[in-house]
């Protein structure tokens, strides 16, 4: 199954999405988020007939964010061997951990802001891993699948003056407004296998970043398993599972993004989203 949330910013409906049309399921629950997943609102969409729901074109619809105010945005950093190589690291004895401002969450279409004199905003696809259930000092990674909702398209933007330069964690240059498009779509974990997915970035039309999720150094069952270890997973939280080879850092010299810029994120089996880069406008709201 796939769900979503569409309609304009602050309107958005919750919805499953079948082929062009959107199914709007706001009768059985009243958003996707944390509070009605805890009280099994998926389940009880997954159960019900919705047959004689109406059908709504998605033509001309806007896509929000997946999750409404997810609680977390959990981060692993350099778990693809092929960027941990052009990023210049050692590779990490265990998952490299990090958040995100959870306010950094946008529409998966929406505008991308790079912010006041940023020279280094670059792009970074990754596989969202969504939680549907509690999960917290899991016995092993084989009981991280029944707490998995399902997978979308995370577009984690980052600042890298402020990741690398500014005496800090990374949170500093991945917490900017609009770093974390995320959707259309989430798609449930049973009807795809997200091991073995192939995932892309271009900008203006050229490929950047072109892998494959069975590149990953840790695996997303691991990954769900590890974080439980010292932090409680919650539904609707967002986990990034990490950027393969190919971000505009890895370039020599570094290619970044720029205003006028198109950036398009995709991962097989769930979609493509579409950016348009601009620059921050104090009076733009």
């Amino acid at each position: 199954m796939k769900i979503a949330r569409i309609g304009e910013r602050g309107s958005e409906r919750p919805a499953v999405i079948d082929g062009d049309n959107a199914i709007y399921v706001d009768s059985l629950v009243s958003d996707w988020d944390r509070e009605n997943l805890e009280a099994g609102g998926y389940l009880r969409v997954a159960n019900a007939d919705l047959n004689s729901l109406p059908r709504t074109p998605l033509a001309g619809l806007r896509y929000g964010a997946v999750i409404n105010k997810p609680t977390k945005i959990i981060c692993v950093g350099l778990n693809y061997l092929a960027h941990i190589k052009e990023a210049g690291f050692d590779t990490p004895p265990e998952p490299v951990i990090f958040m995100k401002a959870p306010d950094s969450i946008t529409g998966p279409n929406d505008d991308v802001v790079i912010p006041p004199n940023s020279a280094a905003t670059d792009y970074e696809v990754e596989l969202a891993i969504v939680i549907g259930k509690s999960a917290l000092y899991l016995n092993s990674p084989e009981d991280s699948a029944e707490h998995i909702l399902g997978y979308s398209i995370s577009q984690d933007v980052s600042e890298r003056h402020w990741q690398m330069e500014r005496a800090g964690q990374w949170v500093k240059g991945k917490s900017f407004p609009t770093f974390n498009p995320v959707g259309p779509v989430i798609v449930s974990a049973d009807s795809i296998n997200a091991h073995n997915l192939r995932l892309w970035c271009s900008v203006n039309d050229e490929m950047k970043q072109d892998s494959n999720t069975d590149d990953l150094l840790y695996g997303i069952n691991h990954i769900v398993w590890y974080i439980s270890q010292f932090m409680e997973l919650c539904p609707g939280d967002i986990i990034n599972t990490g950027t393969p080879f190919g971000v505009g850092m890895g370039f020599k010299p570094p290619i970044y993004l720029k205003a006028g810029d198109v950036l398009k994120t995709g991962i097989e089996g769930i979609g493509e989203i579409t950016n348009h880069v601009k620059a921050y406008n104090a009076g733009a709201k």
